[in-house]
């Protein structure tokens, strides 16, 4: 009973739930979700705080705090309507790093002069998200698909 009460205890701070919108401080925030991957300040001069639950969460969660330190929302961005407002051709790094947060992994692609940033999300199966963008930071493509290494997990059982 205990280790089960432990256990629910950790996932408490796992997504932010037990925070609340304007009264929990930034620094409420970190103490229960944990060490920050990344920290950004919007154009409205609220911070951003990062905590991507990866590899095995698929969501990265954006601690929204205001100016007067005190928490705005939690929100999950890894969902196929915040790939859907990328725009290719005018969306930047910048602003994939914004509203996705930091990237799992970042590949090179030398002879396509891109970059390609993979997120792992979840949607009805575990799914990879993919940003690539040409050497001046501008965004080319942006696409979702089932993650290949789960089907072959699920075949291989």
């Amino acid at each position: 009973m205990a280790l089960a009460l432990l256990c629910l205890a950790g996932c408490a701070g796992y997504d932010g739930r037990s925070l609340v919108p304007g009264q929990s401080s930034g620094a409420e925030v970190e103490k229960l979700m944990g060490p920050v991957a990344d920290k950004r300040t919007a154009a409205s001069g609220e911070t951003v705080l990062w905590f991507p639950r990866l590899p095995y969460g698929r969501v990265s969660y954006a601690a929204r705090i205001g100016k007067d330190d005190k928490l705005i929302a939690v929100e999950q961005r890894l969902t196929r309507e915040n790939l859907d407002q990328l725009k290719p051709g005018v969306s930047r790094e910048s602003d994939v790093r914004d509203l996705l947060g930091p990237p799992q992994r970042v590949d090179p692609f030398p002879r396509m002069e891109r970059d390609a940033w993979t997120y792992q999300a979840q949607g009805i199966e575990p799914q990879l998200m993919v940003v690539q963008f040409s050497k001046d930071g501008v965004l080319r493509e942006a696409y979702m698909f089932n993650d290949p290494a789960f089907a072959v997990q699920q075949s291989s059982e």
